[in-house]
């Protein structure tokens, strides 16, 4: 691994970059070679930056669907206990510096075009190498590790995977606790094709020594967690057996329960997000919270603690982001996502019909993700997200319509690529009539429909694009 000479580290500073316009377009134009699993090149690059993520005290968090939630919780926590923290998410749903926040806050430009200015020659060194040209996320997770490490100097950095875990660039860093929320079917096409095969993948956080906590329920995905934590002398603490959870009430933004913890139990906590998940995710995190304070001297008080549960909020996750028509936005893109979204629909929102905007990316499990939802539907709307790789609006019609003589729903499906006009399609169709007083309007599928739906909806603007 000394092709990039390590113990020659980046010297005088030359400036490729003067506004973060230009130095996103660069990082962003990464985006066609792809993704490709491995951590060399992610090792060559901090090796030459003298390694940064080792100064700093991680949360890992895999799974397929929660991330984003769980990292929420637990920054709020983390923050509301006056820590300074780096959230690293993705994607992102406004803009790029979305994903490297530092106390709630985007990384600043001026931070952002220093650190790109200081990884472009580096990158560019990889390029020419037989390691070939770093991607996206790669530069962007190296962006992270390099503004954590050098510029803000947080306490803890809550730190998601891109995906899956054992070979994803973010496994760089050894934390001090991982966190798998569960395990569904999702990336199949890079992960692998049984739920066994992409658990495998997600325990690859699993580090010596380091404690894990998982939502995990099929009782061969436990297995295999378990085994995986055994091998690296990790304690394990699984959501059903070393800690558990029990819903006092649900309605409609707010949800209370009771988090029971091998240490201790804590009654009436509350949340404000959405849907019998979401109290999965806030015990996940509580338990983390937990382990830190017992093993890390981690300082949160109660009332903290119940204060940051109440006040977190997450973008485009059952987000009713309009109340006149009601319009609920959802980045459900697998089955299993879709099934929270459905489930939630039936026990918590109130409505005498149901439209849905949908738009899918061509790797995933379609048909069953349909399954859990069109029995519910009036009207379907099948759109494209205004995103390179996509899937056509008719194939995905397609599989719609050969579920309808099933289910008798929904009573119409219909398809519309430009996303723009199949939003005002769902906020014509959810505007309240005399035959339908409360409709509901739904818009799902891929992040990349929703990060634009939202930001036209909020703020009449498109987001930025990229992963």
């Amino acid at each position: 691994m000394d092709h990039l000479n390590p113990s020659h580290h980046v010297q005088e500073e030359q400036v490729y970059f003067r506004l973060a316009e230009e130095a996103m377009a660069w990082i962003t134009g990464l985006t066609p070679f792809g993704i490709r699993p491995g951590l060399d090149r992610i090792t060559l690059m901090m090796e030459r930056f003298n390694n940064p993520q080792r100064r700093l005290k991680f949360i890992h968090v895999a799974g397929t669907n929660g991330k984003g939630s769980v990292c929420a919780y637990l920054t709020q926590i983390l923050r509301q206990s006056r820590y300074d923290v780096g959230t690293f998410t993705s994607p992102y749903l406004t803009s790029y510096s979305n994903r490297l926040q530092y106390n709630g806050q985007d990384i600043a430009d001026a931070d952002l075009i220093t650190l790109t200015n200081r990884l472009k020659p580096v990158a560019d060194e990889l390029s020419k190498s037989e390691w070939g040209s770093p991607t996206m996320f790669e530069v962007t997770t190296a962006l992270a590790l390099l503004y954590y490490g050098t510029i803000s100097f947080p306490d803890y950095v809550v730190w998601e995977t891109g995906l899956g875990g054992r070979l994803d660039v973010t496994n760089i860093v050894t934390p001090v606790v991982s966190v798998i929320t569960n395990v569904g079917h999702d990336h199949m096409d890079v992960l692998g094709s049984t739920l066994e095969e992409i658990a495998r993948e997600k325990a690859g956080i699993i580090k010596p020594g380091v404690p894990v906590i998982t939502a995990v329920n099929q009782p061969d995905i436990v297995e295999i967690m378990k085994q995986t934590a055994a091998g690296n002398r990790s304690t394990a603490y699984i959501m059903g057996e070393q800690f558990s959870v029990d819903v006092e009430s649900a309605v409609e933004n707010n949800q209370q329960f009771k988090f029971t913890g091998p240490f201790r139990s804590l009654n009436s906590l509350a949340i404000t997000l959405n849907g019998a998940h979401q109290v999965v995710n806030a015990a996940v995190a509580v338990m983390t919270i937990e382990v830190l304070r017992q093993y890390y001297a981690l300082i949160v008080e109660d009332s903290d603690l119940i204060e940051a549960l109440q006040s977190t909020s997450w973008p485009g996750r059952l987000e009713l982001v309009s109340t006149a028509p009601r319009i609920l936005i959802d980045g459900a893109h697998n089955p299993e996502g879709v099934e929270a979204l459905a489930t939630t629909l039936r026990n918590i929102y109130k409505y005498d019909q149901l439209n849905v905007v949908m738009a899918m990316m061509p790797n995933k499990n379609h048909e069953q993700s349909l399954r859990h939802i069109l029995p519910m539907v009036d009207t379907l709307i099948i759109t494209e997200p205004d995103f390179h790789k996509k899937m056509n609006a008719t194939e995905l019609a397609a599989v719609a319509n050969g579920l309808q003589a099933e289910f008798g729903r929904p009573r119409s499906v219909v398809v519309e690529p430009d996303w723009r006009r199949a939003l005002s399609l769902l906020q014509d169709l959810s505007t309240p009539t005399s035959q339908y007083t409360n409709p509901l309007g739904v818009v799902t599928g891929t992040l990349y429909l929703i990060a634009d739906v939202r930001s036209w909806i909020l703020h009449e603007t498109k987001s930025e694009k990229g992963w």
